[in-house]
């Protein structure tokens, strides 16, 4: 055996160790030498080695290697996979190994850090169990750890089997206790139902029928509460009640896109991803997933195969991938120890994992990471939520969807292990804090490189017409894909012809792994030649595992070994609806506390929102990815000419569509501080958020989609349910408003843990048309002396915003949803397709005063402008001023604009009532805010709240990376 350590000189890892290590205590350690180990099993020679060094593993700019055990260099922590886990970083050595024509080669993995300082072995335990490892999916020792090249199964049977599982004749209890024990997540009247079949056939069911079942009717493949009949009791503040029946929220949604009647729809709901038209002959693809119960107990393997999933629905739309998203939802980053729950890992951890697992897929799949956001809240310690979204390109109607009778089953991709077994049953229940030693088997590892090479047979089989239909094998595995696929047909598979990682595998765990990178697809026999060469010559592995029938039944055998008999008909069928009781009951309205700045400095005010976690810059986080690859994006993550100011969206133009000056733009929006005041009108806001962000890059507001996801807890409680429905009540009612169709959409419930929920969020994604992108502007203001204008007006309701949240004021009452907001929209957007339009930003986390410091951060110019008050009349006769209001309320349906003083009359007749021009772009080094006393329409210097901070303090606040001119 060969052992090879590479270590990168100055690899950021090595400081964030140390950083991380007096954060848990451990203030003794003073460096770490971080090293990836590569060991080596075959005919390697010294010169082979060297070769191996020299061509593949070290950059002799930033490297240096050793060959052969290490020196001595004092205490030192190496970590590896255990055994089963995905090493792909191993897989792609050996297959390098082979193409620079060395003797074949089997490669195991790890990393060594070694630590210097004063530390002792209580000091090293606590950072290995902190910090380097995770017993979820690794291993670690002191000093050398052997390798395991291939997984021990010291208890894996000699032959397949597929044992019965007593079932008939168990009471509710012990069906429910059935349920526990194997992680079915099913509830008694499911079992049931399965009890009565199998009772009719006068056998029990075996373990992979069960298991069958379980995958195909849990949450999180079937929508059991987004389908179910609700009764919701709705009461109000003035203490009125209204109870109302809900007959499946999925459908509300569904009618209320169908109701826009939107011709450039293509496909919604139906779908690995909804599918609308971007031009006369290229549809575009959107879809947004999550990762949350992986990402909470592997952060780094979770947050990458969520990457890994939603690229993959993409592909199982027939659709080449171009960017991802993503929006993620942690913990405080400063929560002490002491108030961190049993089993948890601490948010930093959780946050530092997901962010490099994220930009580890991405970067290495070659797709440009463009959007998303970051949110802190304690709600989030023991749930963090992983946003997963990607958007393909396609050619109009190249999508087949009817696989039929004869077809063969063919599994492109990665291999089968025990890796995402229970994926989709785990993520159908909450988490506690033994989760991590019974959940570990529903972790997986991606491998990026093997969905690569999909990604260019499937683009390419799709112009050849080489199948019928194409799925992606995500949650519930071959089960998921083969039984939805073959739902109106029938299909017969053979699992001894599946790839496995390793021996050992029982016929059921294959069928419901969800081992990643895997495409199912249904081939003609007559052209699985050629896709078996397109296979061959991009290196993806293809096997044919069954065929489709027109039997109407699942049947599944592993050689001799039956394994599964089910009708179609049970199985997409056989589920009962559920009926469930909400509850909602609004806050009684109060404005809380006077939001009156007492002794507090305006301009301290300013930077400290500016400096909160959920406004500062994600700049640390966002260049770990790569948002140019590919060459198409127009607006990136940061703006201005440092590039350094907060983007609103991003916009793309796709390769291949030169013909035209049209692009696309991504947006996001999400609060769920709002969520327990008013979840309908949180669903509103987050719509218009999203909105706004489109349409502050020159999106066309009619031409917009939308996707929703909703995060919550345990909807089998009332007041957890009943938020829930008020928030997709919002949902189709913002459709309705805005006149944007919902074109896809993931509901990820249970996110729980020990009785204690997430705050219910709701990710709204939006997909807009970008009519000229030389008309694409940003946040970031442009011309000293130009005018800026407010759009919209603003409230004196503080409920939601984070000003109340840092203040401690505690208004229920949240800014009124807007009801015609199209036509402010419509009007920003003529104005920007006139050119009259040279910056734009929206107003929302922190308000007014927020976004216009941001405009000035991004555009490294002063400006000056006076915020007006606009009082609601529901909100006359308070005792205070309110103009703390003025400078921080987050009012939906507000943008500012930045335009040359020379377009003012211009810009004034298409703003009519609908904006106010507010001060001007000065060119200095300060940014000058004040807010008017209300019933004034100006303000006088001395008259009203006045800040004035430098863009240096304000650049400091926000957290950008460099100081700035």
């Amino acid at each position: 055996m060969t052992r090879i350590q590479v270590r990168t000189a100055g690899h950021p890892g090595e400081q964030r160790i140390v950083a991380a290590a007096a954060e848990l205590g451990v203030a003794g350690l003073r460096g770490c030498r971080r090293w990836v180990v590569y060991h080596l099993e075959g005919s390697l020679s010294t010169a082979d080695a060297a070769r191996l060094c020299r061509e593949l593993l070290v950059d002799p700019v930033t490297d240096e290697a050793v060959v052969g055990a290490p020196a001595d260099s004092g205490p030192a922590v190496e970590v590896a996979p255990i055994a089963g886990v995905t090493d792909p970083e191993a897989r792609e050595l050996e297959r390098a190994a082979a193409t620079l024509g060395l003797s074949p080669l089997v490669a195991a993995t790890a990393r060594r850090y070694e630590l210097s300082g004063d530390i002792d072995d209580a000091d090293i335990e606590v950072l290995t169990r902190r910090l380097l490892a995770n017993a979820t999916i690794e291993q670690s020792s002191r000093g050398i750890l052997s390798p395991v090249f291939s997984p021990v199964l010291a208890a894996a049977p000699a032959a397949p089997a597929a044992p019965r599982v007593p079932l008939i004749g168990l009471g509710d209890e012990e069906l429910a206790d059935l349920s526990r024990r194997r992680w079915l997540s099913l509830d008694v009247p499911e079992m049931r139902v399965i009890r009565a079949h199998f009772a009719s056939r006068g056998r029990d069911p075996t373990d992979a029928e069960l298991e069958t079942l379980a995958q195909t009717w849990s949450e999180h493949c079937a929508h059991k509460t987004f389908k179910a009949r609700i009764r919701l009791t709705h009461t109000r503040a003035d203490g009125t009640v209204e109870v109302s029946d809900h007959d499946g929220l999925l459908d509300a949604l569904r009618r209320a896109t169908d109701e826009l009647d939107a011709p450039w729809l293509r496909s919604v709901f139906v779908d690995n991803a909804g599918i609308f038209a971007f031009d006369d002959r290229l549809d575009l693809a959107v879809k947004v997933e999550t990762h949350n119960h992986p990402s909470a107990l592997e952060p780094f393997g979770g947050a990458s195969t969520g990457v890994g999933g939603v690229v993959r629905d993409i592909l199982g739309v027939s659709a080449r991938p171009i960017a991802c998203t993503d929006v993620l939802c942690f913990g405080p980053a400063d929560l002490g120890d002491d108030e961190l729950p049993a089993g948890v890992l601490h948010p930093r951890r959780v946050r530092d994992g997901v962010v490099a697992g994220i930009g580890d897929y991405g970067n290495k799949l070659g797709l440009p990471t463009v959007n998303g956001a970051v949110l802190y809240d304690r709600g989030y310690i023991a749930n963090p939520l992983v946003f997963c979204g990607a958007v393909g390109l396609m050619p109009s109607g190249s999508h087949p969807v009817e696989p039929r009778a004869g077809d063969r089953i063919v599994v492109i991709g990665g291999r089968t292990g025990r890796d995402g077994i229970h994926g989709a049953t785990f993520s159908s229940a909450g988490l506690d804090a033994s989760a991590a030693d019974w959940a570990g088997s529903a972790v997986q590892i991606g491998d990026p490189i093997t969905e690569k090479g999909c990604i260019e047979v499937v683009e390419r089989a799709r112009d050849l017409g080489l199948y019928n239909a194409i799925t992606d094998c995500g949650a519930g595995g071959l089960s998921s894909a083969v039984g939805e696929m073959g739902a109106k047909l029938g299909a017969e598979v053979d699992l001894a012809a599946a790839p496995l990682k390793y021996p050992g595998l029982q016929p059921w765990e294959i069928w419901v792994s969800e081992a990643q990178e895997r495409m199912v697809l249904a081939v003609p026999a007559g052209n699985l030649a050629r896709l078996s060469e397109l296979c061959e010559s991009w290196g993806v592995e293809l096997s044919d595992i069954g065929s489709f029938t027109a039997s109407g039944r699942l049947v599944v055998r592993h050689g001799d070994c039956d394994a599964i008999d089910l009708p179609m008909s049970l199985l997409h069928d056989g589920l009962p609806r559920r009926s469930l009781t909400a509850r909602h009951r609004d806050p009684a309205a109060s404005p809380g506390a006077p939001p009156a700045l007492g002794g507090t400095d305006p301009a301290a005010l300013i930077l400290a929102l500016l400096a909160h976690p959920n406004v500062a810059s994600r700049e640390s986080i966002v260049r770990t990815y790569d948002h140019e690859v590919r060459g198409g994006t127009v607006v990136r993550p940061f703006v201005g000419p440092g590039a350094d100011g907060p983007a609103d969206a991003a916009v793309l133009k796709p390769l291949d569509t030169w013909r035209h000056d049209m692009a696309v733009a991504l947006a996001v929006g999400i609060n769920p501080r709002i969520t327990a005041l008013d979840p309908w009108a949180m669903a509103l806001h987050a719509i218009d958020e999203a909105f706004r962000n489109l349409v502050a890059v020159g999106a066309d507001p009619d031409r917009v989609a939308l996707l929703d996801n909703f995060c919550w807890g345990d909807p089998t409680l009332p007041d957890r349910l009943g938020s829930l429905v008020r928030a997709v009540q919002g949902c189709v009612e913002g459709a309705r408003r805005y006149r944007a169709p919902f074109v896809s959409g993931k509901d990820s419930l249970y996110n729980e843990f020990e009785g204690s929920a997430v705050p219910g969020t709701l990710l709204i994604s939006a997909v807009g048309v970008v009519p000229d992108l030389h008309r694409a502007v940003t946040s970031a203001v442009t011309r000293a002396g130009s005018d800026l204008w407010l759009v919209g007006r603003g409230s004196d309701r503080l409920g939601g915003s984070l000003a109340a949240e840092m203040l401690g004021i505690g208004d229920t009452r949240v800014p009124a949803p807007l009801r015609d907001p199209l036509g402010r929209y419509r009007a920003v957007h003529s104005l920007m397709a006139s050119g009259r339009v040279t910056a734009a930003h929206d107003v929302s986390d922190g308000g007014v005063a927020v976004a216009l410091a941001e405009m000035a951060i991004g555009g490294q110019l002063g400006l000056r402008a006076t915020i007006p008050r606009d009082s609601a009349p529901d909100d006359a006769g308070r005792a205070d001023d309110g103009l703390v209001a003025a400078l921080t309320n987050e009012a939906p349906g507000r943008l500012l604009l930045e335009a040359p003083a020379e377009e003012r009359v211009a810009v004034r007749a298409a703003m009519g009532r609908l904006g106010r021009r507010i001060g001007a772009v000065t060119g200095t080094d300060s940014i000058e805010i004040r807010a008017t006393p209300a019933g004034r329409d100006s303000a006088r210097r001395g008259d009203g709240t006045e800040a004035t901070v430098t863009i240096a303090e304000a650049r400091r606040a926000f957290g950008c990376l460099t100081p700035g001119p």
